[in-house]
């Protein structure tokens, strides 16, 4: 099948939400990305559960592919940090101190360049180029894997309306926000060009996992 370009264990609440408006250094997804990630913190395979008795049923299953064949990640500015417009400096380096949890090169979407940098075996490149360019870079990097797309929710909707997803695994969470970055009104919006399969877990949160018709 080549290289996917795929988005993996992406949760949203039960009205499509993923993130708030109000990102902030001590609000990183602008809402309570707690209660949204409840199902990922609460399985075997969350990396703070290594020594603990995580779940190991449908959700664990499914989170264990995350990492799965992959060779470069995409991800929007907002998703590695909250800052907006031109970088001030460079001392920011992303949410997840010197080990980052992606082990890959990682394509940062932004209109506002900055050096790369590399932290562990995580090289970050910071990019300014449409959905097609950046993945053209992606997927060289990628040495012959996947491409992951970890959003958040703009990035996934530029990407899907330029049609360059194959596959996603998102997951709804029962809680809902009201307001905030949608990711979509309703999933069967993407029925037309996907085959979709629902697949709820007895944890309360329901998985539905859509593939390129």
């Amino acid at each position: 099948m080549g290289q996917l370009v795929r988005v993996q264990n992406f949760t949203v609440s039960s009205d499509g939400i993923a993130a708030g408006v109000d990102q902030s250094f001590e609000s990183p997804f602008g809402l309570d990305h707690g209660s949204l990630m409840a199902w990922f913190f609460a399985t075997a395979s969350f990396p703070g559960n290594v020594d603990s008795n995580g779940s190991r049923g449908l959700d664990d299953y499914l989170a264990r592919d995350f990492s799965n064949n992959i060779g470069a990640e995409i991800m929007g500015r907002h998703k590695f940090g909250p800052q907006r417009g031109p970088w001030t400096d460079h001392e920011w380096q992303g949410w997840w101190g010197e080990e980052p949890p992606f082990h890959t090169p990682v394509f940062v979407l932004t209109h506002h360049e900055r050096p790369s940098i590399t932290l562990s075996d995580t090289t970050f490149h910071f990019v300014d180029g449409e959905p097609a360019e950046v993945l053209k870079q992606a997927k060289e990097a990628a040495d012959g894997k996947d491409v992951r797309l970890g959003g958040g929710v703009t990035s996934i909707r530029e990407f899907l309306d330029a049609d360059l997803v194959d596959t996603m695994h998102i997951v709804v969470s029962p809680i809902e926000f009201g307001s905030g970055l949608k990711l979509w009104d309703s999933p069967d919006e993407l029925n037309d060009r996907f085959e979709h399969e629902v697949v709820p877990s007895s944890s309360g949160v329901t998985h539905h996992l859509f593939w390129r018709r």
